[in-house]
C-alpha cells in the first residue's frame, strides 16, 4: 500500500536516484540529457527538502514517488496571496500508471492549503511533447497559461490550477 508523506533530508539520495530513473524518458523524448532533473545535485535536493513542500509516496520503505512544490508571492510586493510552484513529479518508471502521480498532486494540493492558507494558486510547467503529463495536470484542474520557446526543441507549457481554499 502506497503512503504519502513529507521527504526528510535523509531521502534526497534515493528521492535523486528516483528522479533520475524517472527523467531518462523525458530526456530522450527531447533530445537532452542535461535536463534539470538530471543535473540537480544532492545537495540540491537536500536544500530544496528544507525549503519547499517536499512529498514522498512509499511503498513498504521504498520511494515510488516525490513532488515539490515551493511557495512563493503570487505578485512581489502585493499582500493578495501566493503562489506554490510545483515541481519534480516523479513516479518509477515501474510504478507509473497506478495513480501515484494522481494521489502526490492532490496530497501536496491539501498540504500546502493546511501550511500556507493564503495561496491562491498552483503553478508547474511541462514539455510540450509530454502528452501523459499534460493530460493528467488537465484532469486536475490545470489550464495551460501560455507557451514559452525556449529552446529548438523544447516549449515549455505553463499551467495554473486556482486554489479553491480560502475564496
Amino acid at each position: 500500500m502506497v503512503t504519502i508523506e513529507r521527504a526528510e533530508r535523509s531521502d534526497a539520495g534515493e528521492i535523486l536516484t528516483l528522479q533520475r530513473g524517472a527523467y531518462v524518458s523525458e530526456a530522450q523524448l527531447y533530445g537532452d540529457p542535461f535536463i534539470a532533473p538530471l543535473i540537480e545535485s544532492l545537495e540540491q535536493l537536500r536544500k530544496a527538502i528544507e525549503s519547499a513542500v517536499l512529498l514522498k509516496a512509499v511503498d513498504d520503505r521504498r520511494i515510488v514517488g516525490a513532488v515539490r512544490g515551493l511557495v512563493a508571492d503570487l505578485t512581489p510586493g502585493t499582500t493578495n496571496g501566493r503562489t506554490c510552484v510545483v515541481g519534480r513529479l516523479v513516479v518509477a518508471p515501474d510504478r507509473q500508471g497506478e495513480g501515484i502521480g494522481t494521489a502526490l498532486l492532490e496530497a501536496l494540493h491539501e498540504q500546502v492549503a493546511q501550511e500556507y492558507p493564503d495561496v491562491r494558486a498552483f503553478d508547474l510547467f511541462t514539455g510540450h511533447l509530454s502528452n501523459a503529463n499534460l493530460r493528467l495536470y488537465k484532469r486536475l484542474g490545470y489550464g495551460e497559461t501560455r507557451r514559452e520557446r525556449v529552446q529548438d526543441h523544447l516549449t515549455m507549457v505553463h499551467m495554473r490550477r486556482v486554489s479553491t481554499i480560502g475564496s
